[in-house]
């Protein structure tokens, strides 16, 4: 009887043990994450009961919202733009969480900053309710909506940003879509809403075009070559090569290959009018620019392409673009001397050469800022709910991607891209726009993309822009950079 009494002693001591060992594990290690699971009602109720912080445009406009309501959940989200601004604020939402602005700066708008403000004091010596911190983005509703109704039922992109500060004015992707039943406090609303939006698929709206899809840029990327070639020394804007229409397949026994063919395969290189870019013999640089000569660069491609691969690194190549919402990284292939034509066709913005319209804006937000790239940014400030200012983020840089003095030549030369080059549909009276056309080859059977990046005006630039139409729009098959995009940028 003993020996019972002892192993029933000892067995409840086990479990008082175990249950001491899950109550401290659950109090001092796993409340945090437990506080904090979405699936836990009371942190819904608790999170929902706090005023979420508005976010605001540029020019003071309310593009997100918080709304009372009558159910457990005290607010609701609610976006009075619409689509909009849908993309850069993401949206707030009980069964699917948060994305764009309302993920990245979801303590700021629950009034987490980190920071004690003096609305903070007042708040818990008194029965005020608790506020979330505002938002103020660096895009203006105004240019947003020029560039909405510029690009129309279009699919495509837009960027534009102040190639100083990095603060993007404008960012728009259609398509879009409303946050606004995401919002809801009706699981079945948002249900439904979330599936007419096809989540999983490639062309789902949820996509950002300008920051999370990476296209083939065509002869945007002449000017990132360019900017390698005159950085190098090797070149000028008056060097010349050969205006051949094609360029034929030869052999090479090392060494750089002649520049009048391609090695390395039995497929000619050809020009896109399928003809020369200046009537034959030479053409110098600046006219290969003017008129997005294909051989020039492809030439130039195959003569320096570690210079073109770093100078794509210095603009932000090959990494996610540090930015306020998620990014895609652009590519750029490292050179492989046993694959020379690959390394011409990625000189002109072809082969495994892939860029979002974010990556392409701030290759011409780096030559308006004589060779800097900006850091891009969406929020200007974080405001309290007295109206303090919490945080103001500075200008910062991403580096160098050439000197001043090279930027000033490829300044000079996107100048006379749109004077009397492929870009004359961008052109400004009493403006000089300092741009470049890209139209970009598919998959075979497919219309080519059309692209334009530009800056303006080019002696004092306030606005850096970068244009994609997937599929050359309404324009099909007889799509170019020229014609399509250039207008929309202007």
């Amino acid at each position: 009887m003993q020996s019972q009494i002892r192993r029933m002693g000892f067995g409840l001591l086990i479990a008082f043990l175990l249950v001491f060992a899950q109550l401290n594990y659950v109090q001092f290690f796993a409340a945090d994450r437990i506080a904090s699971n979405r699936a836990n009602p009371r942190a819904l109720i608790r999170e929902y009961a706090i005023k979420r912080g508005d976010i605001l445009s540029l020019d003071g406009e309310k593009v997100a919202t918080s709304v009372a309501t009558k159910d457990r959940l005290k607010y609701r989200r609610s976006y009075p733009m619409g689509e909009l601004f849908g993309q850069i604020t993401g949206y707030y939402s009980v069964n699917y969480g948060t994305a764009g602005i309302e993920s990245s700066y979801n303590d700021q708008l629950l009034g987490d900053s980190g920071t004690v403000s003096i609305q903070d004091i007042q708040d818990r010596f008194s029965d005020t309710e608790e506020q979330g911190n505002r938002v103020r983005l660096t895009v203006d509703s105004r240019l947003q909506t020029i560039a909405k109704d510029a690009l129309g039922d279009q699919r495509g992109a837009i960027v534009a940003l102040d190639p100083t500060s990095g603060e993007v004015r404008a960012l728009w992707s259609n398509p879009s879509y409303d946050p606004t039943p995401l919002g809801s406090h009706d699981s079945k609303e948002q249900k439904k809403y979330w599936n007419s939006l096809d989540p999983t698929s490639s062309t789902s709206p949820l996509i950002d075009l300008g920051t999370q899809q990476g296209y083939p840029p065509g002869s945007t990327f002449k000017v990132v070559t360019l900017s390698a070639g005159l950085d190098s020394g090797r070149y000028n804007p008056r060097s010349t090569f050969p205006d051949p229409a094609v360029l034929e397949p030869c052999s090479t026994n090392g060494g750089d290959p002649p520049r009048d063919c391609i090695p390395q395969t039995n497929q000619p290189f050809r020009n896109f009018s399928h003809t020369t870019c200046a009537g034959g013999g030479d053409i110098d640089l600046t006219t290969a620019l003017i008129v997005s000569c294909d051989t020039t660069f492809a030439i130039m491609g195959m003569e320096i392409p570690d210079e073109v691969y770093d100078t794509a690194n210095r603009f932000g190549f090959n990494e996610a673009i540090p930015f306020d919402v998620r990014t895609e990284a652009s590519r750029v292939a490292k050179p492989d001397p046993d694959n020379v034509p690959f390394e011409a066709y990625g000189a002109i913005g072809q082969g495994d050469t892939v860029a979002t319209p974010l990556q392409m804006a701030l290759v011409a937000a780096g030559v308006a800022n004589g060779g800097d790239v900006p850091k891009p940014r969406l929020v200007r400030e974080i405001i309290d709910p007295s109206g303090g200012i919490v945080d103001r983020p500075s200008p910062e840089s991403l580096g160098s991607a050439m000197s001043p003095e090279t930027a000033e030549q490829v300044k000079q030369m996107m100048i006379g891209v749109v004077r009397s080059g492929t870009g004359t549909a961008a052109q400004i009276p009493g403006i000089d726009v300092a741009g470049k056309t890209g139209t970009a080859q598919t998959v075979k059977g497919a219309n080519p993309h059309t692209w334009f990046i530009c800056f303006a005006p080019a002696d004092d630039p306030q606005l850096a822009v970068a244009v994609i139409v997937e599929h050359g729009g309404s324009f099909g098959s007889e799509a170019t950079g020229g014609a399509v995009a250039a207008p929309i940028a202007r």
